[in-house]
């Protein structure tokens, strides 16, 4: 991904006038600011001294340490609208001393033990699509910090074809997971908005949650095991498809954000390439409605593979479907998406079953057009951000889980939580909010929140995340459903876990890493 914005630059989004028209008139937005070019941005010098270099180097071979300012600040954080506005700053930007991109788990392992013993942090490197603060360079004490981009570890290590496991190495990333399993037949059906860049060992490490979660299940639904190389030695754990032998170690790992070790290998549940899929999308008079709907078909399990369900502001402005933001092709009422995948038999009979539930809750069909709009879309939407970043606006997402009956609070809480401290600053804010994910007891909520940029932007979009973060704590929430702990979330662990859970975590840190240089800073209080 290029160094200041989402992804790919030719994939970027201009503003429609619709949307100009949008911010100008609903949030004041009139004045924006250009992204900086490369070479008017300062890095920090490195802090790794000419001996560590040239151990590291020793290790993983002189074109995989990298210490020139350009692949130190490709690797400087993560994604997050916090991320991005750093990088609108000319510097000097921090970043981390090195890149070392090792070949295997020897040299990872060689790299830990050196890192180990002279006091350099490592920060596990995926796809760098974090918005949490999770790759963050965070030194607390040591030395110099060092990024571990595992991108060579990109091999299908193994498919079970009759059991329906493959073993891919924690480099792969979704797209080349699709092709590598799509040329023997089979796929492995995670599609989180983070998709084209995030990678297999990224999934695990912070418990990602696709997009056609409601039909494969969460990532940590498929993984059936893992290897992780630690600085006290190799764990692999997952050896049946169930066990009772003891606690599931397996959930050390994932979860874990390469606090205790680095994910080098994850095998994970499989299925043939679906032969048929059917989509509708449904209005729903209003987002109670709707999300009692998505209720009903949920715990009656009539298996759709997609069911998301935006409220009246976020349907009201197009949000879902992306490619017309800000154009009114839907009037009134709350959008619903619905997507099923299997045989034509299998995805027929769950999609006629579906549509009688909703249909008697309430839900009136608005044919295939939507739906499919809606699964062209679904990754572009970060790439509006970066434009609504330049044109003045101040744009983020963040995201939260709860029992049914506790939707309602939680939504309400965390709308007026932003909407409140946003004003503090001196602007309206939009607050737009989808059911992403569902699961018979509850469901997610995801909120994309914008604002018109005042005095410090950042601070600003501080100041609006810890009161939804308090809000969320407060209502019965969780502080994160799928973009994990991170930096961010880290002052709020302790309401999650409470204080035995961040002791238990603490232990579990010193028995496998007891140096402390797996990313710090993160996850643990």
């Amino acid at each position: 991904m290029t160094w200041d914005a989402w992804g790919d630059p030719a994939a970027a989004k201009p503003l429609s006038d619709g949307i100009r028209t949008l911010l100008e008139q609903a949030l004041g937005v009139t004045a924006g600011t250009s992204p900086l070019d490369r070479d008017a941005v300062t890095v920090c010098p490195s802090a790794l001294s000419d001996e560590h270099r040239e151990a590291l180097t020793a290790i993983v071979g002189e074109p995989y340490c990298l210490v020139d300012d350009d692949g130190r600040l490709l690797h400087a954080g993560g994604k997050s609208t916090l991320d991005l506005l750093r990088r609108r700053d000319p510097g000097p930007q921090d970043a981390p001393d090195a890149v070392l991109l090792p070949a295997d788990e020897d040299q990872i392992a060689a790299i830990l033990r050196y890192c180990g013993a002279h006091r350099v942090a490592v920060v596990p490197f995926g796809g760098g699509t974090s918005v949490v603060g999770g790759l963050d360079p965070i030194r607390d004490g040591f030395t110099a910090a060092v990024s571990l981009d595992l991108r060579r570890l990109d091999a299908l290590h193994r498919l079970d074809e009759v059991s329906g496991e493959a073993e891919l190495g924690a480099g792969v990333t979704g797209p080349e997971a699709e092709r590598l399993l799509g040329e023997r037949g089979f796929s492995l059906g995670h599609f989180p908005q983070s998709f084209c860049f995030a990678t297999i060992g990224g999934f695990a490490a912070t418990r990602s949650s696709g997009q056609d979660s409601a039909g494969y299940g969460r990532f940590d639904d498929m993984v059936r095991g893992l290897r992780a190389v630690t600085p006290a030695g190799v764990l692999d754990v997952g050896r049946a498809p169930a066990s009772a032998a003891g606690p599931d170690l397996r959930h050390l790992l994932l979860g874990s954000e390469g606090v205790f070790g680095v994910i080098t290998r994850v095998r994970v549940r499989v299925h043939p390439v679906p032969e048929a899929t059917r989509y509708e999308a449904w209005s729903f008079p209003d987002f109670t409605t709707g999300a009692t709907a998505l209720r009903a078909v949920t715990q009656t399990g009539s298996g759709p593979t997609v069911i998301r369900l935006s409220d009246e502001a976020e349907t009201g402005v197009n949000l879902a479907t992306t490619e017309a933001i800000g154009e009114q092709t839907i009037t009134g009422g709350c959008l619903a998406v619905t997507v099923f995948e299997g045989t034509a038999a299998h995805a027929d009979s769950r999609h006629a079953e579906t549509r009688t539930l909703l249909q008697q809750h309430g839900g009136t069909s608005l044919g295939e057009a939507p739906a499919k709009a809606w699964e062209h879309g679904r990754f572009g939407a970060p790439y509006l951000r970066d434009s609504l970043l330049s044109a003045g606006a101040l744009c983020e997402t963040l995201e939260t889980a709860t029992t049914w009956s506790n939707i309602p609070a939680l939504k309400a809480a965390v709308t007026q939580a932003l909407t409140e401290a946003l004003g503090r600053s001196g602007t309206q804010a939009l607050v737009l909010c989808h059911i992403s994910h569902v699961y018979p007891t509850g469901a997610s909520l995801y909120f994309t929140v914008v604002a018109a940029q005042r005095g410090n932007p950042i601070e600003q979009w501080r100041t609006a995340k810890a009161a939804a973060s308090d809000a969320i704590v407060r209502t019965g929430g969780t502080i994160t459903h799928h973009h994990a702990v991170g930096a961010d979330h880290r002052p709020w662990m302790r309401d999650e876990v409470g204080d035995l859970g961040v002791e238990i975590l603490r232990a579990v840190k010193a028995t496998v890493d007891p140096a402390g240089i797996l990313n710090p800073g993160k996850l643990i209080p």
